[in-house]
């Protein structure tokens, strides 16, 4: 999005500005890159694995939105502002729009039916936001 896109979302409380803090930066790209890794361990059960992949998407995806010095007010929002806060294609948004649904399924009602096929294409995703950041700023 451009950033006044960005500004619209502040202006209708979907996000705030808030100027990033290189700490949790560097906690968010931490913690996205070794979820990731983890995710792709076989050995896992198929929720241990979607949890990681899906919590390394969101922490990714909201280092990409803080890095720009905004806060999401919905956890959804870091996934759908994806396509210029990172220049992540919309298919790789809509993928996580939809583990996003499967998680709060998951959370909020227990339910976690195993679809590899999902658990790929966020795996397939992540790894696409991660080479869409800026070099410098994910080692």
């Amino acid at each position: 999005m451009t950033s006044d896109k960005l500004d619209n979302l502040v202006r209708i409380g979907k996000l705030k500005k808030e100027p990033p803090n290189a700490d949790e930066l560097t906690g968010l790209r931490r913690s996205g890159l070794a979820r990731i890794d983890d995710a792709e361990r076989g050995e896992l059960a198929f929720e241990s694995r979607f949890d990681l992949a899906y919590n390394a998407a969101h922490a990714l995806a909201l280092y990409a939105l803080r890095r720009l010095g905004y806060r999401p007010m919905q956890r959804y929002l870091v996934f759908q502002t994806l396509p210029d806060t990172a220049g992540l294609a919309i298919g790789h948004w809509r993928v996580l729009a939809k583990a996003h649904e499967k998680r709060n399924l998951s959370e909020y009602e227990g339910y976690l039916e195993p679809d590899e096929r999902l658990l790929a294409d966020v795996v397939a995703a992540t790894h696409a936001l991660i080479a869409a950041l800026p070099e410098e700023q994910v080692p």
